[in-house]
């Protein structure tokens, strides 16, 4: 993505409870008002104000240049998933609480605006995981995930069979209680705490990260991102209830069943965050608390 330094059209996207911050919303209006920039609010934004016109996440990313996304990493990774083919860049404010993904916090909000428009910005690049479920040998379903997709057993603890492959190659057959397949991005998320390893979002990798395998061998794996990645699912219930789920980011759930194989590849889209500072280490050491004793 080339950068520039003319941004005329705007988007603000929010997170769900934007009622609570509506004094950050005006005000950014405003200035960007005062800008002649044209805006556009998303659905959250626009019930605020009367008589405003609130788009969806999908229709704001194929108008706008630049998005100000409102809120934490959660709306960060619902935005992500919403991306037209437009390179748009994305402006994280955190209104929440961790905004390891976010790039500022309200009270700086302007002034990053100030020098993204004087072209004092750099572009942060990360890429996107491409997660498609064929059952019975029929695509069901096609994600897009920034940090990772998890397979699990979801309330019930019970252990699941899996057979990996790498670009249709034997990689191991394990039984576990789930597994992570994540981006660098989502390295610092779930798959940290499943005891993978933090990786720079520059590295053009996957982490698998098997969730308490039985097999004590059986550790994390970062592999080029270029490989594709097969999962079959090899555990077959007799009851109806219990349901092995595949999770989005957290997010979107779809249920699995005995035979389904999901697919993991690098996607050819790509999620540009706008960085005024390069701050990556500071943030793992203040955020996570990293190499502190």
């Amino acid at each position: 993505m080339q950068k520039t330094k003319k941004f005329e059209k705007v988007c603000i996207i929010t997170k769900r409870n934007i009622n609570k911050n509506t004094q950050v919303l005006k005000k950014l209006v405003r200035y960007l008002k005062n800008k002649k920039k044209d805006v556009y609010l998303d659905i959250n934004a626009a019930s605020v104000y009367k008589n405003k016109t609130g788009y969806t996440k999908e229709e704001l990313l194929k108008k706008a240049d630049l998005a100000v996304v409102l809120g934490g990493d959660g709306t960060i990774l619902k935005t992500s998933r919403c991306l037209s083919r437009k390179k748009t860049l994305v402006l994280g404010v955190n209104l929440g609480t961790l905004g390891f993904l976010t790039e500022t916090l309200p009270n700086k909000m302007l002034e990053c605006l100030d020098k993204i428009f004087n072209g004092q910005y750099d572009i942060d690049r990360r890429s996107l995981l491409r997660v498609t479920v064929y059952s019975k040998g029929k695509k069901k379903e096609t994600y897009l995930a920034l940090n990772d997709a998890v397979i699990n057993q979801g309330a019930f603890a019970r252990l699941i069979k899996m057979d990996l492959k790498i670009d249709n190659r034997n990689l191991v057959r394990f039984k576990a209680d789930g597994i992570i397949v994540s981006t660098p991005t989502g390295s610092t998320a779930h798959s940290l705490s499943a005891g993978g390893p933090i990786v720079h979002p520059n590295i053009e990798g996957l982490i698998i990260a098997p969730i308490c395998p039985t097999s004590l061998s059986m550790r994390p794996i970062v592999i080029p991102d270029k490989k594709l990645l097969s999962i079959r699912i090899e555990t077959q219930r007799r009851e109806a209830t219990p349901i092995i789920g595949l999770t989005i980011d957290g997010q979107d759930l779809s249920f699995l069943q005995y035979g389904d194989v999901i697919k993991f590849r690098r996607s050819k889209r790509y999620f540009y965050l706008a960085r005024i500072s390069n701050k990556y280490y500071k943030t793992l050491r203040g955020k996570l608390n990293w190499g502190d004793f």
